[in-house]
């Protein structure tokens, strides 16, 4: 049985990194996608692992198939689209250095995936995770929900990232009504406070009673950057604070925050049930610690530190609170 598999978004980022005197920004490509930032996460740090997706067969889609079976990712389920052309999003920065996200997907190939295209045998896993870019059209959206209920089918927990991009819904309204579909779906949900915003209009305490209160969601961690994230399951809460790192870059670190704690959690070898909130507090300290050495480095998939940098780093600072 594998450890994890996700599905979702494979792509190429092209950053910014300077200016051209005509002022266009200089960009560089790395490989990225939430899914696959959380996926090569867990790889690292030496789960067992697998990616369900599609990309272009093209030059980015080919690379990027390459890079994950390098970082050890079971790629048998990454399906190259001739038709359609690898996603790409492009990440520039305003002059006070926020990032604003393009995307080139009209339509990308990892919504062209279908349930036939896949070996439906890799869903028995211990966690399945999913991000809501595979929700936004069809086929992708049926297909990620037939993936859910498959591997639940077969034990597996579900986790959940909503990690909201405007530009790549229809409307507003559409993207509510499936980012909180997918919420229902997960036992585990990594939210920002901005998605928390965008969803329930509250902050990150009220948004977490929410997601365990009203649906159904087991463990959910609320990333809030730099102040850290706030952490809840039925039983325990607290806030984790974010170690002071030289921050060059943020992207991909939600994605890698997700994947480090899938990792922690899964370490202990425990049901969400049995977490006590010292384990809870763990599994915060790990994941805050990981996404922010990430930032520390350009890109998704390449700033992902290693088992022993976030080990060493992660006890050297901290203020946990516990709320109840």
């Amino acid at each position: 049985m594998l450890d994890v598999v996700a599905t979702g978004d494979l792509l190429i980022d092209f950053s910014q990194i300077g200016k051209t005197d005509m002022d266009l920004p200089i960009l560089e490509a790395n490989a990225g996608g939430a899914s696959a930032n959380f996926i090569c996460a867990c790889a690292k740090f030496g789960l067992n692992t697998a990616f369900i997706g599609k990309v272009g067969d093209d030059v980015f889609g080919l690379s990027l198939s390459n890079l994950l079976e390098k970082l050890n990712v079971n790629v048998s389920n990454i399906v190259c689209d001739k038709k359609y052309f690898t996603t790409l999003a492009f990440v520039t920065l305003d002059d006070n250095g926020d990032r604003s996200f393009s995307f080139s997907r009209k339509p990308g190939a990892d919504t062209r995936l279908e349930l036939i295209e896949i070996d439906k045998t890799i869903l028995d896993c211990k966690l399945f995770h999913f991000g809501s870019l595979m929700l936004t059209h069809e086929p992708s959206r049926g297909t990620t929900l037939k993936m859910i209920k498959e591997a639940r089918h077969n034990g597996a927990l579900i986790s959940f990232d909503p990690n909201l991009r405007e530009s790549l819904w229809d409307d507003l309204d559409t993207a509510k009504k499936y980012m909180i579909a997918g919420i229902d779906e997960a036992d585990i949900v990594k939210i920002s406070d901005d998605e928390v915003d965008f969803l329930f209009g509250c902050d990150e305490k009220l948004g977490a009673e929410i997601l365990v209160s009203e649906h159904g969601v087991k463990l959910c961690f609320i990333t809030m950057g730099k102040k850290g994230c706030y952490y809840k399951t039925n039983k325990y809460a607290g806030y984790v604070s974010t170690p002071q790192v030289n921050t060059i870059d943020t992207t991909g670190a939600g994605d890698i925050f997700g994947g480090s704690a899938a990792y922690r959690f899964l370490s202990l070898d425990k049901t969400l049930e049995e977490l006590t909130d010292a384990d809870l507090q763990s599994i915060s300290k790990f994941a805050n610690t990981s996404a922010a050495l990430s930032t520390e480095k350009k890109g998704g998939i390449p700033s992902i530190p290693d088992l022993f940098e976030v080990n060493q780093c992660k006890d050297s600072f901290y203020d946990v609170i516990s709320v109840n």
